[in-house]
């Protein structure tokens, strides 16, 4: 039996739109959190560690609120994502007052993750199906063989994605004949309309969707092969934004330029599990009953921990 992979949760964020830390707001029947699901779907799927990501400053609350629940379940482990954790020599630009987004918050993980692992969003519910398809391709994945290092990405269908609150920012995606991810295009503005969607970034002249396309719910594989990928490329990125003081480094920005160079290939694994977050506070109601009806069908104990 191989080393179980490691999941990679990204909870260094505050959620600014939603206001508060709503990574500790409970959705299930015993207060369970949005991120109490994706550990329980993770360690059920195989995955063996969990390495959360949070801000150094958050740390004992983290701790005690929400790592000590995990603790007999699996190994636990923290990384702190800092603004000036920046590669040897750079430092912070003037006017700079917030972490460099998921990319930099991956890349935190560099010195606590040796295993393949799956790098996930601590406020959105993913669904078993999903953490089972990762959890297969890390395995194969540990077994290597490849020229190139191959990562994953589950995709979604958009229109399962979607708020009826106010529009969302998704990734879509490029997908070959081979199942392959060609391209990500970062859309800002999704809204539902009849019979898909469309992305309204220029009101004048809104896109149009089917729905059907797979989106990026920052939901991936990779393996430790992406941290070297990381560091090479950070002081890059940082010169081409050190005068935008709110430019984030986002992980499909970086998996995009490494497909583009041939440094890559990435499978994306198609699931029809629904996914749910809580994107705008009028949100919450629509989790908190889609959670119910999981617990009805016997998905998940009344429970979990």
């Amino acid at each position: 039996m191989g080393m179980k992979p490691t999941v990679v949760i990204l909870a260094a964020g505050m959620g600014s739109r939603y206001g508060g830390l709503k990574q500790v707001d409970p959705v299930g029947p015993s207060g369970e959190t949005i991120m109490d699901y994706s550990v329980y779907d993770a360690l059920r799927a195989g995955f063996g560690r969990i390495v959360f990501v949070i801000r150094r400053e958050f740390d004992e609350v983290f701790r005690t609120t929400i790592g000590a629940r995990y603790a007999g379940a699996a190994e636990v482990a923290y990384a702190y994502q800092s603004i000036d954790d920046l590669p040897g020599g750079l430092t912070v630009p003037e006017g700079r007052a917030k972490p460099w987004g998921t990319a930099h918050a991956i890349r935190a993980a560099r010195h606590v993750v040796d295993t393949p692992f799956a790098a996930i969003n601590a406020d959105d519910f993913y669904g078993r199906d999903a953490f089972r398809r990762l959890a297969a391709f890390l395995g194969e994945a540990a077994a290597g063989g490849t020229a190139k290092p191959r990562f994953s990405m589950v995709g979604y269908r958009l229109d399962q994605t979607l708020s009826e609150h106010g529009s969302v920012a998704r990734g879509v995606c490029g997908v070959g004949q081979d199942g392959l991810l060609v391209s990500v295009t970062e859309m800002t503005r999704l809204v539902r309309v009849p019979g898909g969607a469309e992305n309204r970034e220029d009101p004048a002249r809104p896109v149009a969707l089917t729905g059907t396309e797979r989106v990026s719910m920052n939901l991936w594989g990779f393996t430790p092969a992406l941290f070297d990928a990381l560091e090479s490329r950070f002081p890059v990125w940082l010169a081409a934004h050190a005068d935008d003081p709110k430019a984030e480094w986002y992980i499909p920005f970086v998996v995009d330029d490494m497909i583009r160079d041939g440094a890559a290939e990435v499978a994306v694994l198609p699931t029809e599990s629904a996914w749910f977050g809580v994107t705008y506070r009028e949100d919450k109601p629509r989790v908190v009953e889609a959670v119910r009806q999981l617990v009805a069908a016997g998905e998940y104990p009344a429970a979990l921990w």
